[in-house]
């Protein structure tokens, strides 16, 4: 029985360890839970007090009055999913994913958190807390843009893998991108929500920084719909078809007796004739290029 007459030096060999083990100075937080709930899956309670939030945050603003909700609800029910963290030296933690519920809880007094912790790279970490962000719907569009960007910059990641990891059309994340390029103030504005995203990347059509600005700035002094806007927009860049546009709406809107004796006239005369009518009242303007012309309607009228 060749086996058994192993067991011993394994047995040997695992108390040889053992007894040097102790000799080497353990470090500090020695035996990291990261190992055991890894495999397990299982969260631990943290204590809130040694989590440090997440450096890599691409997410700015929390809307306080959500965040209260959050926390009356914690309160009365705890946190249903657990956070995600990393372990630090001396015990402590860092966020990954899940600041809105480290800081309800801490609004709701609470001493410890649910969370999984998981040993990760800088890298991984950022990674994680952009894709996390990302698949959340109420990341304002700037952040979304800035958080694409971080990916783009930091990972090489071109646009189709962006939206690959995202679960986003390739389109979308391009349309984000380019938010980027509007002027500072006009991206606050946008990150704020007095912009919405479709008013923005309408507004990009406009090539000129000072153009966007003062465009922005109507928008929201009027309050412009993005319908309105989008029209608003193509007359800048094209007045020439937003005053042909207009002349058009402005015939359908003229009496058909109106019109019609304008079109008599300018057969009669065969010049450009227009008729402005209100009530009954109005003028007639006639359009000349030349003596001739000028003659013409003379001899029209009845004169020398």
């Amino acid at each position: 029985m060749p086996a058994v007459t192993t067991d011993p030096k394994r047995r040997a060999l695992g108390k040889g360890l053992e007894s040097l083990l102790p000799s080497r100075p353990a470090p500090t937080p020695a035996p990291q839970v990261a190992a055991p709930v890894e495999s397990t899956g299982k969260p631990l309670e943290i204590p809130l007090e040694q989590i440090e939030r997440n450096p890599y945050q691409t997410r700015t603003r929390f809307d306080e009055a959500k965040l209260a909700e959050l926390a009356q609800s914690i309160s009365a029910s705890g946190v249903v999913q657990p956070i995600v963290v990393r372990p630090l030296a001396g015990g402590r933690y860092q966020l990954i994913t899940g600041e809105r519920r480290w800081l309800a809880s801490k609004k709701a007094n609470k001493a410890t958190i649910p969370a999984i912790v998981r040993q990760v790279s800088d890298e991984q970490t950022l990674e994680m807390t952009i894709v996390e962000n990302l698949q959340r719907a109420d990341l304002n569009p700037i952040e979304q843009a800035r958080a694409y960007q971080r990916l783009s910059n930091d990972f090489k990641m071109t646009q189709e893998q962006m939206a690959i990891r995202t679960g986003k059309e390739r389109a979308s994340v391009s349309n984000f991108l380019r938010l980027l390029k509007l002027p500072e103030t006009v991206q606050q504005k946008v990150e704020s929500g007095d912009l919405s995203f479709g008013h923005a990347r309408t507004l990009l059509a406009l090539e000129s920084p000072d153009a966007i600005t003062a465009a922005a700035q109507k928008v929201m002094a009027l309050s412009l719909s993005v319908r309105q806007t989008e029209s608003y927009v193509q007359g800048l860049i094209n007045p020439e078809a937003k005053e042909k546009k207009e002349s058009k709406a402005d015939a359908q809107k003229e009496d058909p007796n109106v019109r019609e004796a304008q079109d008599r006239i300018r057969r009669t005369l065969g010049l450009k004739v227009r008729i402005e009518d209100k009530n009954g009242k109005g003028r007639v303007i006639i359009e000349y290029s030349g003596l001739e012309d000028f003659d013409s309607i003379l001899t029209a009228l009845g004169g020398q």
